[in-house]
């Protein structure tokens, strides 16, 4: 098992608060058509807030639950910076959280 499963656990629910807490956590799915994009992070039917809520959040913990083999790369933080331009103040803790996502992914300490 891979040894930073927990961390990213713990990531994907730091994540999840903190979609919370801008308030860009939704209770209701988008529709399975929405879902169904064969575009990169869905920009073509997705607010990139919804992407990490309905597809990378529950495809990072069907990985982990899994014991799936972990992607070699993310560059989750790079696309939400472009994604929410003209909020990056706003989405400040968001993008740090992200970061550390894409460190542990790439094994790189924080």
């Amino acid at each position: 098992m891979d040894p930073r499963y927990a961390l990213l656990a713990d990531h994907l629910l730091l994540i999840e608060r903190e979609l919370r807490v801008l308030g860009w956590w939704a209770d209701t799915a988008p529709s399975s058509e929405a879902l169904a994009s064969v575009e990169p992070f869905c920009v073509d039917t997705l607010a990139f807030e919804q992407w990490l809520q309905w597809v990378f959040l529950a495809r990072m913990k069907a990985i982990i639950e899994q014991g799936g083999a972990l992607p070699a790369v993310s560059g989750i933080r790079p696309m939400a910076e472009m994604a929410f331009q003209g909020r990056l103040a706003q989405a400040g803790p968001l993008l740090t959280v992200l970061g550390g996502f894409d460190q542990l992914i790439s094994g790189v300490a924080s």
